[in-house]
């Protein structure tokens, strides 16, 4: 047995929802007694903080690492979609993750991909039907269906999707959900299928919609998509309906904070206390059954020392009992084979626009994942910097005979082009640029190097390798960031005009999140689930 350990602190109590002077008695990674006490403390512990919804994918960096800078921000647990290793690598690359976060401090519970591929227009390595959704969620490490994308076939009524959904049913698992936009009788078909939650809310009355129907809703704030100014209310409104997350984290983000920015934004804006631990914490906990302590006696000794209830700095990260906030091991740890290009035929990245034609171009909304049509004139080539409109080009990364190449307004560049093989949630290789010279220079040192993210200027390029799945890296936060942030900034530099291109990027395939995006088919319109003519009509 572990010898018994304590602390003392202000302890802020998220079930009695009280703040008292305390000694906190752990052993064996559980609390064993808390002691009030008369002697006034200076710090304060607080339960661990719970980012509800995650790609960890995301962050660039493999499940260790991703721990690694997490605990920093006073993060105890993590609520995982691995679907974009899923996508590229089937159940092996589940069970990479899986394998690879058991190394880690943190704790992470990962959720069965439901929609691989996202939708059935889109590629991937391996399809997951119910049988390989069922073999995920018989492993202790799985404790829920991770997010149903594919809303048309819940509401139409889809055989196999169903059953996918049963699985999860049968095991007294929750399901995700995502439905961005979904309303009226869709919404209601959707829910009455068992689908607990939504982190795709983009106005406070389609939250407040779905939490009537007996949704939670998860208030997201991602490198890309940022829903906590629209969304914020509902923490005084219901705040047992609702729950914090991230979805996507850049690097350069993460260091910088985790959920402990949203804690910190919420108390500021005179959200009670207690609520907003509810939101964080206590909720999260209850959901998805998470072995997770929230400050009572038999728990898990899982718990964060902050400096003040303002700024919420992390002093220390207790999970298991364990100071876990300076757990800094280094892993040996090679990265599993995968499919990736060799080459493909760079004559297929030409466009020929007719003079005079009217095109559909895909418009970028900053802040957002969804996106809108602009219907524009252009000259033959599609460029057009005037009315900053670049070309977009996705390359298969399964069959790279298959490339489309589409519009995009928005990003703002007049140089150069930027690639990457992150493309939710296919993953295939995709590029915005300025010529099409640039372009091809852009994917063709993503193939080189079997993934990553890069920006080729028209002079040099710098990049930032993604040996494992062409997804994640794993160097630590702290160098991916600055590789990462070099890039951003000199991208930024040279024009781009958003806050995250590369994640904003990222979306720009996926076709399962309104209205108009680029698969490897061709231009793709969400709300008609079809591929569409780039001629606008």
């Amino acid at each position: 047995m572990d010898g018994l350990n304590s602390i003392t602190g202000k302890l802020v109590d998220p079930i009695g929802r009280r703040i008292v002077n305390a000694r906190v008695y752990f052993q064996d990674g559980v609390i064993s007694e808390i002691e009030e006490s008369n002697v006034d403390e200076n710090v304060y512990i607080i339960p661990g903080f719970v980012d509800s919804h995650v790609h960890i994918e995301s962050s660039l960096l493999i499940p260790t690492r991703f721990a690694q800078a997490a605990v920093k921000n006073g993060t105890v647990a993590v609520v995982a979609d691995p679907h974009e290793v899923a996508n590229v690598a089937g159940i092996q690359g589940v069970r990479f993750m899986i394998e690879n976060a058991k190394l880690s401090k943190l704790k992470f519970f990962f959720g069965a991909p439901s929609c691989v591929p996202a939708s059935p227009v889109d590629e991937c390595f391996e399809t997951f039907t119910s049988k390989e959704v069922a073999k995920l969620l018989e492993l202790p490490e799985v404790t829920h269906l991770a997010e149903m994308m594919n809303f048309p076939g819940v509401v139409n009524g889809n055989t196999e999707v169903h059953s996918i959904l049963s699985e999860a049913k049968a095991r007294n698992k929750p399901i995700d959900g995502h439905a961005p936009g979904l309303s009226g009788e869709n919404l209601t078909k959707y829910v009455s299928a068992g689908i607990t939650t939504d982190h795709e809310c983009f106005t406070l009355e389609e939250a407040k919609r779905k939490i009537e129907l007996g949704m939670k809703v998860l208030i997201r704030e991602g490198s890309a998509a940022k829903n906590f100014d629209a969304l914020h209310p509902l923490i005084g409104i219901n705040p047992n309906m609702v729950m914090f997350c991230t979805d996507d984290c850049h690097p350069d983000e993460l260091i910088g904070g985790h959920i402990n920015k949203l804690v910190r934004k919420a108390v500021a804006l005179g959200y009670n206390l207690f609520d907003v631990l509810q939101v964080v914490s206590v909720n999260p906990v209850y959901h998805y059954g998470l072995n997770v302590g929230l400050l009572q006696v038999g728990q898990p000794a899982d718990f964060i020392v902050v400096d003040n209830l303002k700024d919420f700095n992390v002093l220390s990260t207790y999970i298991n009992g364990v100071n876990v906030t300076n757990f800094d091991k280094e892993f040996s740890v090679e990265a599993p084979s995968f499919t990736f290009p060799v080459g493909f035929d760079h004559n297929k990245v030409r466009l020929e626009i007719p003079s005079g034609k009217q095109v559909k171009v895909i418009k970028v909304i900053e802040g957002e994942l969804i996106t809108e049509t602009l219907k524009t004139a252009v000259p033959s080539s599609g460029y057009d910097f005037e009315k900053d409109i670049l070309k977009i080009v996705v390359l298969s990364r399964y069959n790279p005979d298959n490339i489309s190449v589409g519009l995009i307004h928005g990003f703002g560049m007049k140089k150069g082009a930027i690639a990457a093989s992150i493309a939710h949630d296919s993953h295939h290789i995709v590029a915005i640029g300025a010529n099409d010279d640039s372009i091809l220079q852009a994917i063709d040192y993503i193939i080189q190097n079997r993934g990553g993210i890069c920006y080729y200027n028209g002079d040099d390029t710098l990049g930032l390798a993604l040996p494992f799945f062409g997804l994640m890296s794993k160097t630590n936060v702290n160098d991916a960031a600055r590789e990462y942030s070099l890039i951003n900034e000199k991208l930024k530099a040279d024009g781009c005009k958003l806050h995250a291109p590369f994640m904003t990027m990222a979306f720009m395939s996926l076709s399962v999140i309104p209205h108009l995006k680029l698969i490897p088919a061709g231009l793709f319109d969400v709300d008609r689930f079809s591929l569409t003519s780039i001629f606008a009509d």
